[in-house]
């Protein structure tokens, strides 16, 4: 299984899954993003872009890649990642659907002032320009397909622990309604 953590810079994605991952047994965290670090190392460059997403390798590589992790450690793949672009949600969730990968899609979400607060105050990453660029992008998915894709937990008010208790939660409850193997 895969538990897909979504939502925009600042929302909690890679804080929130360091603790989901401690409290789902047999789980990993996998982040996607390296995918991308991999292919902007690529000499000579890849074509010019903002965002290593709109590279078509990239959806692809996340799903090979998390597929054969899979297939080597079992368990679940706890996966903090921002996809904003409908169409390359719906590319990389077909790709493990037709490896019959299951996948909870949760998104993080908060209100604008919320994450613009959190980016511009972060110690550890510093305020960054790039990351603020994606708070309208995130309201437009979120007010036009992305909320509707997955389940939204609203960090607005919620620690990283409350937030990460409520997707084990959910996640131990979907775990318990499947049918056995």
């Amino acid at each position: 299984m895969i538990v897909w953590l979504n939502g925009t810079h600042g929302a909690g994605k890679t804080t929130t899954s360091g603790l989901v991952q401690q409290l789902i047994p047999d789980s990993r965290v996998f982040d996607a993003e390296k995918v991308g670090e991999t292919l902007m190392d690529i000499t000579p460059t890849l074509s010019p872009t903002d965002n290593f997403q709109h590279w078509p390798p990239w959806r692809p590589l996340v799903v090979e890649t998390a597929r054969h992790v899979l297939d080597y450690t079992g368990g679940t793949l706890v996966m903090p990642m921002t996809v904003l672009v409908e169409e390359y949600w719906r590319e990389i969730s077909a790709g493990l659907a037709e490896h019959r990968i299951p996948v909870h899609h949760f998104v993080l979400h908060a209100d604008q002032e919320t994450l613009r607060g959190r980016i511009e105050g972060d110690t550890v990453m510093g305020p960054s320009p790039f990351r603020l660029t994606y708070l309208e992008p995130y309201a437009e998915a979120a007010r036009t397909w992305l909320h509707e894709e997955a389940e939204v937990v609203d960090t607005t008010h919620l620690t990283p622990e409350q937030a990460a208790e409520r997707i084990a939660r959910e996640v131990a409850a979907v775990r318990a309604r499947r049918p056995a193997p």
